[in-house]
């Protein structure tokens, strides 16, 4: 077997498989010719050891705690960048200059506004409608009124199309909201940036000026960069798999949406402010913490470790300043906030938590920051969508632009009956 080549035995046969090396990362064997020269198949549920695609988007090491958007760190991009910035980045493949980042940051302004006819279509919506049916709802049907825009074939169609579904989320995300109260909407105002505006549109009224406070448009922004783009999650693969059947833009977002809805992807921040709700009060938190290492009791600790992350989650290590910068700048004087910030304080210095890597991540503070800046839990994962849409529409541009992309079909290991004879209802 040369260095470039793994071997596999299968049915008898022996094969060399390519190894094909990324920039950074580990190697992967590809396995395309498998089935053609053995007949079988590899079985992967869930694909956690399967590559679908190249990308040339983020990079994540788990064990390292490392997360990148094209190359760049997310704690710097964090630290230094803006949300328009970071979706410049991850749309062209490079950091804008001042001239590019403002031309960038206009064509979004200008794209903002809904066509009016949209209104009339949230109100088909029962007034109890969870905010993320309405936005499955909502975005699904841009292309019935965008449909300028949806020949994925055409590179001007792809770009204005992806441009119309980064500036319209937050519109459609904070009409959601004011449909769900029984408030009137509020149209985009466009001396406000991205985050700013999106703050507007949620929590203002026409009845009186709306005051931007400065850190809690900073906060958000962070949010939105830290939930930008993910690599191949579930949504994400949702995205891409819908868009290689030729599925228009609008339609494989409001796919990705629907993935993201899961508990299991977009509800994690949900839940952990579900459960700081169930401890209450920093007294009760030892007694939540003997449960959490007990393995027969089912009480588990939300918003500590990630699937992926085996270190420390490197999006948390931002959250945490800002979770303290919010509550500063809000006054905010709640037993919640106290009780988040002293279950954080003892899990990163107990060693059971220590040993088991289960350290805060992303969803445990930035449940808490929406909570104090006042969005409702049921808010929580459209704002994740709303973030997470730059990361698709590049993921899907960059599936589009392959040459070699084909639509995604998963194998399956077949269980069920062998072939029988169909019997007459009579003889039944």
């Amino acid at each position: 077997m040369s260095d470039n080549q793994a071997s596999l035995t299968a049915g008898g046969k022996s094969l060399d498989m390519p190894i094909k090396s990324g920039t950074i990362g580990p190697d992967v064997i590809d396995i395309r010719k498998l089935y053609a020269q053995t007949g079988m198949f590899t079985y992967d549920p869930g694909f956690t050891s399967t590559a679908s695609c190249d990308s040339a988007l983020t990079y994540i090491d788990g064990d390292e705690g490392v997360l990148l958007h094209r190359g760049y760190p997310i704690g710097q991009l964090a630290e230094h960048s803006s949300f328009m910035e970071v979706s410049y980045l991850l749309l062209n493949g490079e950091l804008p200059s001042q001239q590019e980042l403002a031309d960038f940051s206009r064509t979004i302004t200008r794209h903002t506004m809904l066509h009016e006819q949209l209104s009339t279509f949230y109100r088909g919506f029962r007034r109890d409608a969870h905010p993320m049916a309405i936005m499955c709802g909502v975005v699904g049907a841009l292309s019935a009124f965008y449909h300028d825009s949806t020949d994925i074939s055409d590179p001007q169609h792809r770009k204005i199309s992806s441009h119309r579904l980064i500036a319209k989320m937050p519109t459609i995300a904070a009409m959601a909201y004011k449909y769900s109260v029984g408030q009137p909407f509020v149209y985009p105002d466009n001396k406000l940036s991205y985050t700013g505006n999106f703050l507007k549109m949620t929590f203002g009224v026409p009845a009186e000026e709306y005051e931007v406070i400065p850190e809690v448009e900073k906060a958000l922004d962070r949010i939105f960069i830290l939930h930008a783009d993910h690599e191949q999650n579930a949504s994400t693969s949702t995205v891409r798999l819908a868009g290689s059947s030729g599925a228009n833009p609008f339609a494989c977002i409001a796919a990705g949406i629907a993935c993201l809805w899961g508990p299991a992807h977009g509800g994690a921040n949900e839940a952990a402010l579900n459960m700081l709700k169930e401890i209450g009060t920093p007294d009760r938190i030892q007694h939540y913490i003997e449960r959490a290492k007990d393995k027969n009791d089912p009480f588990r600790l939300m918003g500590f470790g990630h699937r992926v992350y085996k270190n420390y989650d490197p999006r948390a290590t931002v959250m945490q300043q800002t979770v303290r910068e919010v509550f500063a700048a809000l006054n905010v004087q709640d037993p919640l906030f106290e009780t988040a910030l002293r279950l954080e304080e003892i899990a990163l210095s107990d060693p059971y938590f220590i040993e088991k890597k289960l350290f805060p991540n992303v969803d445990f503070y930035s449940g808490i920051i929406l909570s104090a800046i006042g969005f409702p839990t049921t808010m929580f994962t459209v704002l994740f969508a709303l973030a997470r849409t730059v990361g698709w529409v590049a993921q899907w541009n960059e599936m589009i632009s392959d040459p070699g992309q084909k639509i995604g079909r998963p194998r399956q290991l077949y269980t069920g009956p062998t072939q029988r004879d169909y019997v007459p209802l009579s003889q039944r």
